[in-house]
């Protein structure tokens, strides 16, 4: 029987150990699914806030309320929301295991924004399948991405 061990983070796999590492062991491979697809997803949405090529009113999306507690416009407020995203999306492809963590904040917060006005409950509950599956990707993570070690010492036993 063959298992697979965990990646160093700072050890990025080849393609070709990752994609035999993931035929042997599924959950490895949910893992690199998740993990790509919270890089790709993330990218694609907070550019475009910037481009609007899937949609051209992003400003729509947000809640009345929270339009009127901003300082500055709501398109302001969606090229503020997609640089984010795109970060997010950065984070998540450099280390997981904590990102993962902030994209599923993220996407309680846009839950939570779009379940305080009509017409977008569709919308909250698909964001809520992310959301699920950021946290699912979290906990992979644990396994299959490494903890940052701040120690200076390599061999250090890692604290709790």
């Amino acid at each position: 029987m063959t298992t697979t061990t965990p990646h160093a983070a700072s050890q990025t796999p080849p393609l070709s150990k990752v994609l035999t590492s993931a035929r042997h062991d599924p959950a490895y491979a949910a893992f690199w699914l998740l993990r790509i697809g919270f890089v790709v997803l993330p990218l694609w949405m907070g550019i475009d806030k910037f481009a609007k090529v899937l949609n051209a009113d992003w400003p729509g999306y947000l809640a009345p309320w929270i339009v009127d507690l901003l300082p500055f416009s709501a398109q302001t407020a969606m090229y503020v929301v997609g640089a984010v995203e795109i970060l997010a999306g950065i984070l998540v492809a450099l280390k997981p295991r904590y990102a993962s963590y902030v994209v599923a904040l993220w996407l309680a917060g846009i839950i939570i924004n779009l379940l305080t006005f009509s017409g977008y409950y569709d919308i909250a509950l698909r964001d809520f399948g992310l959301l699920v599956a950021a946290l699912a990707l979290a906990w992979l993570s644990a396994v299959y991405d490494h903890a940052l070690n701040w120690s200076h010492h390599s061999d250090a036993a890692p604290t709790r």
